[in-house]
């Protein structure tokens, strides 16, 4: 068999982003205590997300799959913790976009109980001005903690640019 080579085209883009400190309760959007992976040999393909606030600007148009992993827990009950979206396409007014949901039901008192939500979107970025993201959690019980770390993804966004738009 002969293998065919290929010219261009590919992933020109990928970057990971955490949280890198936990947080209580509900956020909308995270908008602090975020950075770009830097450790165990994680890296980024081509130009860097932009954050500000929360918000995150796309480096170049295209169609991005964009997904969102929030690790939560608790040492009691909390019927949901939720991984949310949010996109705008005008720069202004979001909408939830991806939405996942988990619950902790803590079965041993004196240990926290552990959930993660996992959600994506593939996104047209056809105008970085007006198009952007950013990412909220929301919990039923406001002492539910989003979980950060510096050194390894808990609470952890991707973006990977898989073509043009």
């Amino acid at each position: 068999a002969r293998l065919k080579t290929y010219i261009g085209g590919g992933i020109t883009m990928a970057q990971m982003w955490r949280l890198n400190t936990s947080f209580t309760g509900d956020e909308q959007p995270i908008s602090s205590n975020l950075e770009a992976v830097d450790t165990d040999a994680q890296g980024n393909i081509g130009s860097a997300m932009t954050e500000s606030s929360g918000i995150f600007t796309f480096p170049s148009t295209g169609y991005y799959l964009v997904s969102f992993n929030a690790d939560f827990y608790l040492n009691a009950e909390s019927r949901y913790n939720q991984a949310i979206i949010e996109v705008t396409e005008n720069n202004s007014s979001y909408s939830e976009a991806g939405k996942s949901s988990s619950h902790i039901n803590v079965m041993n008192s004196g240990n926290s109980g552990y959930a993660s939500a996992f959600t994506q979107v593939l996104l047209d970025i056809s105008d970085t001005s007006n198009r952007k993201v950013r990412f909220t959690v929301s919990v039923d019980n406001g002492s539910v903690n989003t979980a950060g770390n510096t050194d390894y993804n808990r609470t952890w966004m991707s973006f990977i640019r898989l073509g043009d738009t």
